[in-house]
């Protein structure tokens, strides 16, 4: 097996910055990214990738390949929570199971950006119905998530809104704008969408970087106190993801041969969010644990995907 695909990885400068962040933290550093900065760079990434999205996907023929792929990743975001929630309800409360379930079934946009930013270091192009099917499989776990803690909730303490909840998943402001962004892009007329491009792409992996050193502050500080909850969630945290995005590698051969979207498939199945399903649950599930999830999904997770994951998936994609 060659290792070049994981050291590329381990030496890209935007993972540096990254783990910059967390050594930050634990050197007591007083360096920290001003929230409306790190605001303000979130939304334009979703923006950038949206609008690429688009304007690649305007370039794309609908075909029975595309609606079998956003059938498939679909399905995955429902199957995930579904299996995930009683391996976690052996160990944990139905409250807590339910609400990482849902993140782990949900997808991140943070983590599909990075892996954006990965193909094209292998010469690889991102197709634009990948970007409309990361938007999609945000909400169906989050639904499958709520559902299964009001079914098992014995304690029947759990309060949710279903349709309030249904229309935040939808109308959550990442899934607003990347399928906004994925819109304007694709209706753009591509001779004015090119006055844009220098935004859009030849800045892109600066802001990554950027926005990567406060993943690392964040998930620095968020890393401490998790460990006080045992090694279950960490070792959930790491092996389950790794574990889907593996599986899903090879699954995705018999929807697509193409190797960008098998990636982004298994990327995709192995990432869990820390900013939608995080808001869903704090309005829907207020005993579920934030100092649980969140941890798990942002500090543990995030850089185990961004380090080794990716490496692996794309390795299996390129083999089978």
């Amino acid at each position: 097996m060659s290792y070049s695909l994981l050291i590329d990885n381990l030496t890209n400068p935007a993972l540096l910055f990254f783990v910059l962040g967390v050594l930050a933290v634990y050197l007591k550093s007083d360096l920290e990214i001003p929230a409306n900065s790190s605001k303000f760079i979130s939304l334009y990434l979703l923006f950038a990738i949206g609008f690429k999205g688009g304007q690649e996907l305007s370039h794309e023929a609908f075909t029975s390949e595309i609606a079998w792929s956003i059938l498939f990743g679909i399905s995955i975001s429902f199957f995930i929570p579904l299996y995930t929630f009683f391996i976690l309800k052996r160990k944990l409360n139905v409250y807590d199971a339910g609400a990482i379930a849902a993140a782990y079934g949900s997808v991140s946009a943070v983590t599909f950006v990075t892996a954006v930013s990965y193909l094209e270091s292998q010469q690889l192009a991102l197709h634009g119905h990948l970007v409309a099917i990361m938007a999609l499989m945000e909400s169906p776990a989050i639904i499958i998530g709520l559902i299964l803690i009001s079914k098992f909730d014995t304690e029947g303490q759990s309060s949710i809104p279903n349709t309030r909840v249904l229309k935040h998943s939808l109308t959550n402001g990442s899934v607003m704008l990347i399928l906004g962004s994925l819109l304007i892009g694709y209706i753009a007329n591509a001779k004015q969408a090119e006055g844009i491009k220098p935004f859009t792409n030849d800045i892109f992996k600066g802001f990554l970087a950027i926005f990567l050193l406060d993943m690392g502050i964040t998930s620095g500080k968020k890393l401490k106190a998790f460990f006080s909850f045992g090694t279950f969630p960490f070792i959930f945290a790491i092996l389950v993801p790794i574990f889907n995005g593996c599986i899903i590698a090879l699954l995705s051969s018999f929807v697509t041969s193409e190797i960008s979207d098998r990636f982004m498939f298994a990327v995709l199945a192995a990432s869990a969010s820390y900013i939608a399903v995080p808001a869903a649950i704090k309005i829907s599930v207020p005993k579920a644990n934030p100092g649980l999830f969140l941890p798990m999904a942002l500090a543990v997770t995030f850089p185990v995907n961004i380090t080794i994951g990716m490496p692996i998936y794309f390795l299996i994609v390129q083999h089978t």
